[in-house]
Parts: structure tokens; sequence; C-alpha cells
């Protein structure tokens, strides 16, 4: 599995767990002033997993101010770029005289290399300790200029609509299942990670076409899959529908997808599949019929679906149904 690093203030005497917690700051992210109302004994934990030069973080701690400033640039700058989603709690963030909400739902965008300023409070008394996901990206690692990035410091993007939602789920997949890759998985997971920003940052800039090639049918081919899975039941999904939902021609998602194992086609009628077979399998849908599942998942002719399934998993939707050593 992917190796966490994880700290805990609760390791250190009370007196001591604030200056623990800026010390652990400033090495797994930047240098900061930090000031808090529970200095005094200030309950923290984070979880920190290195994807090579991308580094993907979460921080739970009390409601606290942070500022960096010239000074801590001067002393460390590693020229990053931190893009950070609060999971409770609200605030506001400032950066290059500009200000922003700083609340759960949304990428902040900072530069490490540029003072900055954050706040991070309670929406209650009863909310005692906040969450915040960050990811470190290195400003050379990603393909638009730093000029064109600039505009959007200080800023903060949607992580509930477009690329956003993408990046958002797969960072909460790798932090919450780190048992699910292996350290082989790294130099892939740390691509994702930086395609996914580079097309969001693109997007917002109105800047996609300038990505590289690779870039953008990686990313294509990410959006194209949630789109599947999201309109799987819609017996009119195919890859004509799939393409112009994402404004692109029919040959153009067809050559994304050169690398796959699969074509679009493909993989509608894969996922379609599974999730009949995931069906069929659970005892709470036992009384539904096999057509009634079958369309469900966008099969229009029962016929065609018997037919496909059996080719796929060697015997009839009823013989799976009824043969629980069968696997999908």
């Amino acid at each position: 599995m992917l190796t966490v690093g994880s700290a805990d203030t609760a390791v250190v005497p009370p007196a001591e767990r604030f200056g623990y917690w800026h010390d652990l700051v400033a090495r797994e992210s930047v240098p900061m002033r930090i000031h808090s109302a529970h200095a005094a004994d200030f309950r923290a934990r984070a979880e920190v997993i290195s994807l090579g030069e991308v580094v993907l973080s979460t921080w739970r701690y009390p409601s606290l101010d942070m500022q960096r400033t010239g000074t801590f640039i001067r002393r460390s700058d590693p020229e990053m770029y931190q893009f950070a989603l609060p999971l409770s709690g609200r605030g506001g963030l400032e950066q290059e005289r500009r200000a922003n909400h700083f609340t759960p739902g949304n990428f902040a965008i900072v530069d490490t290399s540029r003072p900055h300023q954050s706040t991070h409070q309670g929406r209650s008394h009863q909310e005692g300790i906040l969450t915040t996901r960050t990811i470190l990206v290195p400003h050379g690692l990603l393909p638009v200029h730093p000029n064109r990035i600039s505009r959007l410091l200080g800023t903060s993007i949607s992580a509930t609509e477009g690329i956003g939602v993408l990046l958002n789920q797969f960072v909460h997949q790798v932090m919450g299942h780190p048992e699910q890759y292996q350290e082989r998985d790294i130099p892939l997971l740390g691509t994702v990670v930086r395609d996914l920003i580079s097309a969001m940052v693109a997007q917002q800039l109105d800047l996609t076409d300038t990505l590289p090639t690779e870039v953008r049918g990686h990313n294509l081919r990410m959006l194209a899959k949630a789109f599947i899975d999201e309109h799987l039941a819609d017996p009119d999904l195919s890859p004509g529908a799939v393409a112009a939902a994402h404004h692109v021609s029919l040959r153009s998602l067809h050559r994304a997808f050169e690398t796959e194992d699969q074509t679009v086609a493909e993989i509608i009628r894969r996922k379609r599949l599974d999730r009949c077979a995931r069906d069929l399998r659970d005892p709470l849908l036992r009384g539904r019929p096999i057509h009634s599942i079958a369309a469900r998942w966008g099969f229009r002719s029962q016929a065609h679906f018997s037919r496909v399934f059996t080719a796929t998993f060697g015997m009839s939707p009823q013989a799976f149904r009824d043969d629980p050593g069968a696997r999908p």
C-alpha cells in the first residue's frame, strides 16, 4: 500500500503541541505564522501521501489564522502551488490583493512563493475540529504559464462541478484508501493529479486547447468515464452521446481511447453488465424480474441483454442469479 505519513500533537505534552504543529506545517507544507485561540492545548493531526513531486495531505485542527510573509518566503521557497479544499468550517483567503471565502466545496489556490494569509473558523462552537485537504504541486509541473495562473491566486474553483469534481473525488479516493494502491502506482497517481489540476486551471482560464495533447487526452478519458458512470441507466447512452456531451467529435473521442484496453462502446456495455450482475446477486432485488434489472441499466431488449450477458459471464442471467458460486 501507499506510505502514509501521519502526525498527531497528542504525542507531546499540551504545552508543546502548538510548537509541534508549527514544525509539522513547515516540514510537510511551507513555514507559516500561525495564531490560534487554542494554542495552550492544540489538538491536531495530519496525514500526508507523497506521489513523487505531488503531495496530498489531510489536516485536522481547531480554528486558526495563518500568514506567509516575505520573511518566511526568503527563508524557504519551494515554489509550489497549493490547492486547498476545506471540508468543514468557514473562513477567508487573501493573496495578490484578492480576498475570497474559504468554504467547503471550493478549491482555494495560493502560490507559496507569494505572501498570503488565511483564516479558518468553525461555523459554531460545536464544530471544534476543522478539516482541510491540500494538494501541493511544483510550479514547473503544470503546463500553464505562471503569469496566467497568477490570475487565479486568491480565488477559488468549484469542487462540485466540472473537472473540480474529478480532482476532488480522485484525491478523496487516494487519501481515503491508500491500501488499494502500491508504491509502483505512485508515478501514475501523481500524473493523474497533475493532469486534472492542469485541466481544471486551463478550463478556468479558457486555455484548454493549449494543453499538451497527452494531457487533454487523459482528461477526456476521465471525463468520459465519469459521464458514462453517471448515465449508465440512459438507454440512449452511446459513444456519440459521450462525444456530444464533451463537445468533441466521435473520431476525437475514439482517438483518446486508443491506448485503452476497451473501446468506449465496450466500456459502456461492460459497466452495464457489471451493474446487472450486481443487482442479480442482491438479495433485496431477488423478486425483481430480470428484464426489469436489464432495463434499469439501459438495455432495451431482454433478448440482447441475455445474449451479451451469457457471452460475457458464461451463463444465462437466470443461471447466474441461481448460482451463488458464480463470479462476475
